[in-house]
């Protein structure tokens, strides 16, 4: 069970402050304080599912740029062993004609 996707759920975290709201009207606790704490739960799962998903966001950009990377010090370096070659290729055929 992937708990970070459920905990992002904006549908569970409207089920827990209804639950919650509901719990707090038995105990009779004033509308007043019960819009408060479900204001204030409101606002607090939106800005960590907000963190959470650019986050998630982050870190898949952060991932493509490694392989990007990885790609271009991959064809970098079969560059530079091209070049070698080639150059071992002139060497040996300059060696060649001066015997």
């Amino acid at each position: 069970m992937d708990w970070k996707q459920k905990l992002s759920s904006r549908k569970l975290w409207a089920a827990i402050v209804g639950v919650a709201m509901g719990v707090a009207m038995v105990f009779g606790l004033d509308e007043n304080t019960i819009s408060t704490v479900a204001g204030a739960v409101t606002s607090l799962s939106s800005i960590i599912i907000y963190i959470m998903t650019e986050g998630k966001v982050d870190a898949a950009a952060v991932s493509q740029a490694y392989v990007d990377a990885e790609k271009i010090i991959g064809a970098f370096a079969e560059g530079i062993k091209d070049c070698k070659n080639e150059v071992e290729a002139d060497d040996t055929t300059a060696a060649e004609g001066t015997n």
